[in-house]
């Protein structure tokens, strides 16, 4: 029975003693630790850079440990006393307690998806035999664990649907471990794959075992050391890991990735490979030969491997098509090539074969439409899509007659559709029930001038009736890199903050692919201080245009987003009230020299090249905090076994601003334990962060919160 859509309405807002108040109370936070600076001092190419936190970098010494004790107490301590962040919370875990449900996909004689039912820690997978079918618990993560810190990082089907492979990462560490299960009998089997980083298990056609990337085990420093030398095992089923046959490996070239894949006719097996975050080769060989040989040259362009028929590869390239095109590759003639979908004016951004054809996902002003192909690049149709926001499925095998699909807006979450290959008809498969009515807000996408004259976008929502009047709260996010596009995405927090006449905004920075490769280039390397220069211009814009003020705007993002934040805040500390900088890259001269940090250089570039020392050095947020300075509000945030970003950047970062700041504004650091870069958090972790995060951001925008109930 498909799910209907039922509204929640919302009751009238019941003020409170605190809200009713202009101003909130301020909060004296406790004496900071005292954080030994240390004399270390590195030269690089006669410019003497110190770095007094050196020791904050190992995170198995006692001191670090008893640092992030105290840290983590003056935080805590802090937000304990925020009188309205329980409030917050609960209003979170209202609006978080929706089911959550994938779209489907058929494997064997299933249809198998993933469903929370509202505050699951992790989504647990289900099975039906039809659409209509009840459904049955296929694989529960929540029981691999007592507190919902193991999680799925990838799973994978055999062709034949007979054998299911999932990876398991702990504490949200990038570490998973490969475990199989029988699908008829929902048994695990004995097969265990270890010491596996940034891959999965990737089926034979004969599903008697997968292709999978790992590395030798650690010697030491299992969640900082750097990962070298990645290899590609083939692992038979019902065997030992031991006797794994080495399919790949590159002892030349130690810091690259690799990717294993066959087609289904078992004919030609493909290694991708790549040097980073952007640029890649692809490799190939018949199945039965000795040795591969190079098919598409790296690392100048990127390739992605669609689908193999009949001896003719399709790729998805931006090989002299910087908004990139599907070209197919005569495999026993590799020079003969031929484009099946040309190069158009949007991205295109993905491309899945299915149902007997190809269907193409492009991407206009960092929204989605989509365009149905037969396999020789002749136009079938443009799918009409229910909605505008982020679409993604179309997912399936070529016999499949039906495929499936999904649609996410800033203001609604993840609705699913069928879509029937032959008619092109789309119908709603599910709507999730919500705490709130949808219809209360609004999302506009506005185009702002950076500081060069570039035309950069960004998506601006809040709720129906806002008055621009300087006086609205403003989360301001971005990222801006790594060929990452920032399409529209729906959060609860989100819904929570625009309850409260927030304004909430995505910034479609350079770095990221929304509009290509030059947009992408444009924002990397050298061209990196556009990135900050974009998010500048766009609080700029927002407050000159009384969207919000400096008293009330807030930036937040993670990771390479976490850098913006750092790199914003100490570039104009003036421009904004509080900073959510999240598992940020904050020290660009170290970050290379952890875990896979070295994969980042073909984005930033490293200190170890003087050229690029010479710009990085300029915009590194760790190297660049004045003391002195008053800076604005600031939380900090990160965890124990993020190994992608080590923890040590933050720790720098936030021993270095509570050194440096001569304002009143507290420089606070929250550590999350048995917690990583954010994969795989458990759904309490992360109410609990998003909580203390906005209770932070209310308190230091001076900005009351005001309890909603439900009717």
């Amino acid at each position: 029975m498909k799910h209907q859509h039922i509204p929640v309405a919302i009751a009238t807002i019941a003020m409170t003693a605190l809200s009713s108040c202009d101003n909130v109370m301020k909060i004296k936070h406790l004496p900071y630790p005292e954080t030994e600076r240390g004399n270390v001092t590195d030269n690089y190419f006669g410019t003497e850079v110190a770095d007094p936190y050196r020791w904050l970098e190992d995170d198995n010494s006692e001191a670090t440990a008893a640092w992030v004790k105290a840290e983590n107490e003056v935080t805590f301590d802090y937000l304990s006393k925020i009188p309205f962040r329980e409030a917050i919370k609960e209003r979170l875990t209202e609006l978080w307690d929706y089911p959550k449900e994938s779209a489907p996909s058929k494997k064997g004689d299933w249809l198998y998806f993933s469903r929370n039912d509202g505050l699951q820690n992790q989504a647990v997978i289900y099975r039906r035999a039809t659409p209509d079918a009840e459904a049955e618990v296929f694989l529960d993560p929540n029981q691999l664990s007592d507190d919902g810190t193991v999680a799925l990082a990838a799973t994978s089907f055999s062709k034949d649907g007979k054998y299911f492979a999932f990876a398991t990462a702990a504490s949200g560490s990038d570490w998973v471990e490969i475990h199989v299960m029988d699908t008829e009998s929902k048994r695990q089997l004995d097969d265990c794959i270890k010491w596996v980083k940034i891959s999965g298990a990737t089926w034979a056609p004969d599903g008697k075992g997968f292709y999978y990337s790992g590395y030798d085990a650690p010697e030491k420093g299992v969640y900082s050391s750097k990962n070298e030398f990645q290899k590609v095992y083939y692992h038979k089923i019902g065997t030992p890991q031991s006797a794994d046959r080495l399919i790949y490996s590159d002892p030349k070239h130690p810091l690259r990735y690799f990717y294993a894949w066959q087609s289904d006719d078992s004919r030609w097996i493909f290694v991708s490979s790549s040097e980073g975050t952007s640029g890649s080769e692809i490799l190939y060989k018949r199945s039965n030969a000795a040795k591969f040989d190079v098919l598409l040259k790296g690392f100048d362009y990127d390739y992605s491997i669609v689908e193999c028929v009949d001896d003719q590869l399709y790729v998805m390239s931006n090989e002299g098509a910087e908004n990139y095109n599907l070209i197919k590759i005569d495999l026993n003639n590799p020079s003969k090539r031929e484009v099946v979908i040309a190069e158009k004016e949007n991205l295109l951004e993905n491309v899945n074969s299915a149902g007997g054809c190809l269907t193409a996902i492009y991407l206009e002003d960092a929204q989605n439409k989509v365009y149905q192909y037969e396999m020789d690049g002749t136009p079938i149709r443009e799918v009409t899509l229910p909605g505008i926001g982020t679409v993604s499925g179309f997912n399936g095998e070529k016999e499949d007659t039906e495929l499936y699909y999904s649609i996410t807006t800033f203001t609604a979450p993840t609705t699913v559709y069928s879509f029937d290959v032959k008619s092109g008809e789309s119908k709603l498969y599910l709507r999730p029930e919500v705490a709130f009515n949808p219809d209360d807000f609004t999302t506009e996408q506005i185009f702002f001038t950076s500081k060069d004259g570039t035309r950069v976008p960004m998506f601006v929502s809040y709720k129906k009736g806002l008055k621009r009047n300087g006086k609205n709260p403003c989360y301001l996010y971005g990222y801006g890199g790594f060929q990452i596009n920032l399409t529209p995405s729906f959060s609860p927090s989100s819904i929570m903050f625009m309850e409260q006449g927030g304004v909430y905004v995505f910034v479609t920075l350079r770095g990221g692919l929304e509009y290509g490769e030059k947009w992408h280039k444009a924002g990397m390397l050298e061209n990196k201080q556009n990135v900050f220069d974009d998010f500048i211009a766009a609080a700029e814009y927002l407050i000159e245009n009384k969207y919000t003020s400096s008293k009330k705007l807030a930036i937040a993002g993670g990771s390479n987003g976490g850098l913006l934040v750092g790199a914003c805040e100490v570039q104009r500390p003036d421009l904004y009230a509080v900073c959510l900088p999240s598992v940020g890259v904050m020290d660009m001269l170290r970050y290379h020299k952890f875990t896979i940090g070295w994969g980042w250089v073909v984005e930033y570039g490293s200190s170890d090249n003087q050229e690029q020392f010479e710009y990085i050095y300029k915009y590194s947020p760790l190297h660049n905090i004045k003391k002195g300075e008053k800076y604005p509000a600031t939380l900090i945030t990160t965890a124990d076994h993020d190994d992608r970003v080590v923890p040590a950047h933050s720790f720098k970062f936030a021993a270095q601003m509570q050194y440096a700041q001569a304002g009143d504004a507290p420089i606070l650091i929250r550590i999350e334990t048995k917690a990583g870069h954010g994969a795989g958090k458990p759904t309490s972790k992360r109410i609990e962060e998003a909580a203390d995060s906005y209770a932070f951001l209310f308190q230091n925008t001076n900005t009351p919160y005001v309890p909603v109930t439900k009717r």
